[in-house]
C-alpha cells in the first residue's frame, strides 16, 4: 500500500514581494470596494451628486438677482460653488473611514494579505473620481445658467489638475478626521468645507464684507484657492494666488497624509 502524504497548499504570500505592483493591486481593489459602496448607497449618491447642484442652483437662482442683478454673477460664483462641493464632497470619507474603524474592517484589513494602509488609499481614489464625477453635473447646470468659461483647451486641463489637487488634499484631511473620530462626530468634518468658502471671496468679494473680517477672508485657504481656479475659467493666467494656494494645500496634505500615517500605524501595531 502506497501512502501519499498530503502538503497543504497554501495561497500565496502577498505580504512578501510584489512591491509596486502588488500595492497597486491592493489599492485598486480597495478603491473599486469604496467606489461600490457608494453606489450601493442611496444616501452617499445624493451627498455626492444632488447636494452640489442644488448648491449650484440656490446661489446662482436664488441669490443670485439679488447679488447682481445684471445676471453675470454666475460667473463670479462658479468657482466658489465647484470648491465648496469638492470640499463638501471630499469631507464624506472621514465618515466612510470612520465606519471602517468602528465596524472592525480596518482590523479584519489587518488579518489580510493585502497592503494594510491600502483602505485608506482606496479612499482617497473614490474620492477624486467621486468629486470630479460630481463636478461635471455642477458645470453642466452652470453652463445651463449662463456660465461663460473663456478657458481654453489647456486652461481646463489645468482646472481638472487643480482640482484634483484640492480633493486630494481635502481627502488625506478628512481620512485623518475619520481616524480620530467617531462616525457622529466624523460627519461634523461637513460643516467646515460647508461654512468656511462662505468666509472667502467665493461668493461676494472681501472687500464688501466688515472690515474686521477682511483679515481671515484674505489670509485663509480658500480665497486664494477659489481665486487660482477662477483665474483658470476665466482664460486669465494665474498670478500669486496659484503658489499660496498651493503652499496651502500642500499644507494641509502633509497635515492630513502624515497625520493618517501615524494614526493608522498606530491602530494597526493595537
Amino acid at each position: 500500500m502506497t501512502t501519499i502524504t498530503m502538503t497543504p497548499t497554501m495561497p500565496a504570500d502577498r505580504t512578501s514581494g510584489g512591491g509596486l505592483g502588488r500595492a497597486i493591486s491592493d489599492i485598486v481593489a480597495m478603491s473599486g470596494r469604496e467606489i461600490r459602496r457608494t453606489l450601493r448607497s442611496v444616501d452617499s449618491l445624493v451627498t455626492a451628486f444632488a447636494i452640489p447642484v442644488s448648491i449650484m442652483l440656490v446661489f446662482v437662482v436664488i441669490f443670485g438677482g439679488a447679488i447682481e442683478s445684471d445676471g453675470d454673477y454666475v460667473n463670479y460664483v462658479v468657482p466658489g460653488t465647484l470648491v465648496l462641493c469638492l470640499g463638501f464632497g471630499a469631507a464624506a470619507t472621514a465618515i466612510g473611514v470612520a465606519q471602517d474603524v468602528a465596524t472592525g474592517t480596518v482590523n479584519r484589513i489587518k488579518t489580510l494579505p493585502v497592503m494594510g494602509s491600502a483602505v485608506l488609499h482606496g479612499h482617497v481614489v473614490a474620492s477624486v473620481l467621486r468629486n470630479l464625477a460630481a463636478a461635471v453635473p455642477v458645470i453642466g447646470v452652470a453652463l445651463l445658467l449662463g456660465f461663460r468659461p473663456a478657458a481654453g483647451v489647456a486652461g481646463w486641463i489645468g482646472v481638472v489638475l487643480f482640482c484634483v489637487a484640492i480633493i486630494v488634499a481635502f481627502t488625506w484631511l478628512s481620512v485623518l478626521g475619520g481616524l480620530l473620530l467617531s462616525v457622529d462626530a466624523a460627519s461634523s468634518i461637513n460643516f467646515v468645507f460647508l461654512f468656511l468658502p462662505y468666509l472667502s471671496s467665493g461668493f461676494v468679494p472681501v472687500d464688501t464684507m466688515p472690515s474686521w473680517l477682511h483679515g481671515f477672508a484674505d489670509h485663509q485657504p480658500y480665497t486664494p484657492i477659489i481665486e487660482t481656479l477662477r483665474d483658470l475659467m476665466s482664460g486669465t493666467a494665474p498670478g500669486a494666488n496659484l503658489w499660496v494656494a498651493l503652499a496651502w494645500l500642500a499644507g494641509i496634505l502633509i497635515v492630513g497624509a502624515v497625520g493618517s500615517a501615524l494614526v493608522f500605524g498606530g491602530r494597526v501595531k493595537g
